[in-house]
């Protein structure tokens, strides 16, 4: 923990998200900079009151922590519809709403829940959308994030992420705790408690396992867990560090930072456990690798410059390429689901840590967050915004932002510190 590898790693590490499961309530704070929100009146669900769950403020959080969409103040607003029958098209039309979301909730004799929903573009006067779900009580608020996906996906005509999981770290007094959560932070489960320090979780691309480094036998390991069954297994052990592991697209091998020949280099370990084969030979530190999204390419961090910089090699191993160029200090990178951009930390000339990305096609670099302790940047799986650790209020919070840089979100936690987020794939929901 005392090399420089181990301070690049962790540098940063303020943290963010959080909860227990007796107290999952986030802070959110959203911040927009321009750009058209699309206006949705959410009429309450008839029945909703009476449930053990208010499912349309839960949709409503969804949709508007995106900055993509504007809800409509119902105040004051006489006849309120939950049948289509009694939609008057043009009076919302007036109101300048462009989509209505009806709905209700009803129990039936088994001790479940009917829920009924429906979606409305105004301007059409027509029904865009319709759902029945039949769920226990405990179902109730993942079924709102599963409306709230459909809602987005018919509106943006692109995959909502309100159903899927992220996975952390929460540092609370001396024990460290990895867990797992929905979208928005409720609901928080932990898979691993321990003493000992946890870092770097990564999902899976079928959203089954995590990957992370354990020091629970007083030095660093990598392990796999599968979520389903709790079973662990040791995948990296060798001597000398073992850190920073991710996925191969295909879920089949690990890439990961290993020192077992004295300097860090790049190296990939079968993802059930294996011999270690060596990517980058070099003499300089080679560190953080994460494959791209194609597996033909692994980028990664390295000192050969002289500082930190993003390189690429191709996943059997290869001459380097250069991507970074702009600043001294950059490392953590992650790509985007689409593979077109990587996701990384850049260090300013005031010292500032702060969300950037860069363009493999262009080149082009754009600063994202202000700082001034920004880390571990994760792609949600649709790559529209980008989820890292913060630093507000000289404690831990969950810092996400929108590719374009326009949307932001501070989510704030009295549970204690969480570190090192990563969003889960499509199918993390289970």
């Amino acid at each position: 923990m005392k090399s420089k590898f181990a301070k690049w790693l962790y540098l940063g590490s303020c943290l963010l998200l959080a909860a227990t499961a007796a107290s999952a309530q986030l802070v959110i704070d959203v911040t927009l900079s321009g750009g058209r929100q699309i206006p949705v009146a959410i009429v309450p669900f008839s029945g909703e009151v009476d449930a053990p769950q208010n499912i349309t403020p839960v949709i409503g959080a969804d949709l508007t922590g995106t900055g993509l969409f504007k809800l409509f103040t119902l105040t004051g607003v006489a006849n309120l519809p939950t049948e289509p029958s009694a939609i008057n098209f043009a009076d919302w039309s007036t109101r300048a709403v462009e989509a209505l979301v009806i709905g209700s909730i009803a129990p039936m004799p088994d001790g479940r829940f009917e829920v009924r929903f429906r979606l409305f573009d105004v301007g059409k006067q027509s029904q865009v959308s319709s759902f029945v779900y039949t769920v226990g009580a405990t179902q109730l608020r993942a079924t709102a994030h599963k409306i709230a996906d459909e809602i987005y996906e018919k509106l943006l005509n692109e995959r909502g992420i309100f159903s899927t999981k992220v996975a952390y770290v929460l540092k609370r007094g001396p024990r460290y705790e990895l867990q797992v959560a929905d979208a928005d932070g409720f609901n928080p489960q932990t898979v691993l408690s321990s003493l000992e320090p946890i870092g770097g979780p990564k999902w899976s691309p079928d959203g089954s396992k995590l990957v992370y480094v354990s020091y629970e036998s007083r030095k660093s390991t990598v392990i796999v867990q599968d979520l389903a069954t709790g079973q662990r297994k040791v995948v990296s052990n060798f001597p000398g560090d073992n850190y920073a592991p991710s996925w191969s697209p295909d879920g089949k091998q690990i890439a990961l930072a290993l020192s077992k020949d004295s300097i860090a280099q790049i190296y990939t370990v079968p993802s059930n456990g294996g011999e270690a084969t060596r990517i980058t030979e070099s003499k300089a530190i080679d560190v953080s690798p994460a494959f791209t999204p194609d597996g033909q390419s692994i980028i990664f961090v390295s000192d050969r410059s002289g500082g930190p910089q993003l390189y690429r090699i191709p996943a059997a191993g290869g001459t380097p390429q250069r991507l970074t160029f702009d600043g001294n200090y950059n490392l953590s990178p992650r790509m985007s689901p689409d593979g077109k951009l990587v996701a990384y930390v850049t260090r300013d000339d005031k010292l500032r840590l702060r969300i950037a990305t860069f363009e493999l096609a262009t080149g082009q670099f754009n600063v994202l967050t202000d700082g001034p302790l920004d880390d571990s940047p994760s792609f949600a799986p649709n790559g529209r915004t980008i989820l890292y650790e913060a630093k507000g209020g000289g404690r831990g919070v969950l810092g996400s932002v929108s590719v374009d840089g326009r949307v932001k979100q501070r989510l704030s936690s009295q549970a204690g510190d969480v570190r090192e987020p990563a969003w889960g794939p499509y199918g993390s929901s289970r």
